[in-house]
């Protein structure tokens, strides 16, 4: 791929190291990551997201339907001080996840993203693996968005009046139009979705916090009522301290879910301006996000909804469509307010579509990479005069209409299904994650690169790595532990749950298959702490963003930009 031509300037960043071998660049078995198999006129992309863009949509990308309905069906199960918990531990791992991340991505900045890091500091057939379960997740995740619409929206049309067909097939065509008319479109979308989700997020937390204080209609001041009765935390699959830890660990796949997609900086790193500077903001960002967002979030629901209310979409398996997706939503019913319920679905509906926006555009630009790569076939690298890879979208959009099976099926199960397959994908997209920035740092010790040189490091350095990878393993392992135990009751009759079975752990043989696969056709080894190639493309990169500093400073003229309230207040975002 060309390198990105970036036209804002950024701060002063820390000189990263760069070999001091003739050429100023390390040679790759051949092949060069960042300079791949195609590079044409017709295979590239057009540079177009700014600055502002990309922070806003770190700051709410992530934010879906994970944190705005997921909740319920964890409250639910298991009580308000699980999902706490859940949540709080689950946003630890991610923020280590993030750090590791960081660390390569201000390091070497390439368009490749993560799976250009595993490839080039960990194996090529980990790389070549992780690119494809990261389509994977969003080629599923992309229908889960647009089935979590249809279940929405039957707040207001119950799906005896209008088929949910319908309201799927006009999200799918209008993601489908913002992709397909280029990227500049597309971020300002993003950017102006995303901030109608960090508002409502926000006037959602002011609003349970004056509900718990007993600010609302009913006047009741309702504290830690709901801990002490129905109880804090509610027994699953046995009684005592037995039931109460499994209906804890039951909710880790939901708060897993919720927090997919944090990850998100990392598809667009090649695309971001002075990286150096924006991806430690967006790091930084992220713990706040988790911290206010999430834990925040689930702590104010679970004082407001007993984990035993009947409004609750998950509650029973014979929840009717009327009932609220969203425990927010049951958090204002339950508390007096009768207006603002709609409001909110419609607030959750522009949620879902940003989400499913999103994934689409992920899902694409993931595979395009792994064509540019070698890695899939020629022509989902092909773009057209906007730079938009059409076939690749038209292959992501394609599989995004078994959305549909939530026509012939119940909105619920089907939803539970796609999130247990895309919370498998995500977390193996971690691991690979955390298994690359581990290699990395040995590599980069090896290779004679102190961390003073490094514009940012992981604040808990390998510590962090190792903790967050081992939480990661366990969850992906033991996540659906539950269709191993003999229910009474269970849908169908059955003591063994084989359709939760196979979409809870489909994720882990594919990409296992796709690791020893690769390695047996190529017949590669992976690296070793001094081959893996910490160099090809750095020095270039180097140089331009040498290049944008000055530009900078000359534009400047050496002093500080706008007064004290828009360096606080306005150029962090820009």
């Amino acid at each position: 791929m060309g390198l990105i031509h970036r036209k804002d300037p950024g701060t002063s960043v820390a000189r990263l190291p760069s070999p001091q071998s003739s050429g100023d660049e390390k040679a790759l078995s051949g092949d060069d990551h960042e300079h791949n198999v195609l590079d044409s006129p017709d295979t590239g992309l057009h540079r177009g997201l700014r600055s502002r863009q990309i922070t806003m949509i770190a700051i709410g990308g992530a934010i879906g339907t994970g944190l705005i309905i997921g909740t319920g069906s964890s409250l639910a199960k298991a009580g308000p001080l699980s999902i706490l918990i859940s949540y709080s531990i689950v946003g630890f791992i991610v923020y280590m996840v993030m750090c590791a991340l960081g660390e390569m991505a201000t390091y070497l900045p390439i368009q490749s993203g993560f799976t250009g890091y595993a490839a080039r500091f960990c194996d090529p057939a980990l790389g070549f693996s992780l690119g494809y379960t990261y389509w994977f997740k969003y080629i599923i995740v992309t229908p889960n968005q647009l089935t979590a619409a249809a279940l929405v929206i039957q707040y207001w049309v119950p799906r005896e009046k209008v088929n949910p067909g319908v309201f799927i097939a006009i999200f799918l065509v209008a993601i489908i139009l913002i992709n397909y008319l280029g990227i500049k479109f597309f971020g300002e979308i993003e950017f102006w979705l995303s901030s109608i989700k960090v508002l409502t997020i926000v006037g959602l937390l002011i609003l349970s916090l004056v509900l718990v204080l007993g600010g609302g209609p009913d006047h009741d001041r309702k504290g830690f009522r709901y801990w002490k009765n129905p109880g804090a935390m509610k027994p699953a699959y046995g009684t005592g301290d037995t039931g109460r830890f499994l209906g804890l660990w039951s909710t880790f796949v939901t708060a897993t879910f919720a927090f997919l997609g944090t990850e998100l900086v990392g598809v667009t790193v090649g695309e971001a301006q002075n990286p150096r500077r924006v991806i430690p903001r967006a790091i930084k960002l992220t713990f706040w996000r988790i911290v206010i967002f999430y834990v925040l979030s689930v702590l104010l629901i679970g004082m407001l909804v007993p984990y035993n209310s009947k409004r609750l979409a998950f509650a029973t398996k014979k929840a009717t469509t009327g009932a609220s997706a969203s425990p927010f939503v049951v958090a204002m019913i339950e508390s007096g307010i009768s207006g603002l319920p709609g409001f909110l679905n419609a607030c959750i509906l522009i949620f879902v579509f940003s989400a499913a926006n999103s994934d689409l555009y992920i899902a694409t630009r993931t595979l395009y990479g792994l064509a540019k790569e070698g890695n899939s076939a020629r022509i989902f690298a092909r773009t057209d005069q906007r730079g938009v890879p059409i076939y690749a979208l038209g292959l992501s959009a394609l599989i995004a209409c078994i959305a549909f099976l939530n026509v012939a099926d119940d909105s619920r199960k089907v939803f539970t299904y796609f999130v247990n397959l895309v919370t498998i994908f995500g977390l193996l997209t971690w691991i690979s994650i955390l298994v690359t920035h581990i290699y990395f740092v040995k590599a980069r010790r090896a290779q004679g690169i102190e961390k003073h040189q490094l514009a940012y490091t992981a604040p808990f350095g390998l510590y962090g790595t190792y903790f967050a990878l081992g939480f990661c393993i366990v969850i992906a392992i033991f996540k659906n532990f539950d269709v191993f135990i003999h229910v009474k009751g269970r849908e169908g009759g059955e003591t063994f749950d084989h359709v939760n079975f196979i979409t809870g752990y489909l994720g882990i043989p594919l990409y296992l298959i796709m690791i020893c696969g690769y390695k047996l056709i190529i017949k590669n080894k992976g690296w070793t702490p001094m081959t893996a190639d910490l160099y090809s493309g750095k020095a270039a990169i180097d140089r331009e963003e040498e290049e944008f500093l000055a530009n900078k400073a000359a534009k400047q003229g050496g002093g500080k930009p706008g007064g004290w309230f828009y360096r606080h207040f306005i150029a962090w975002l820009l």
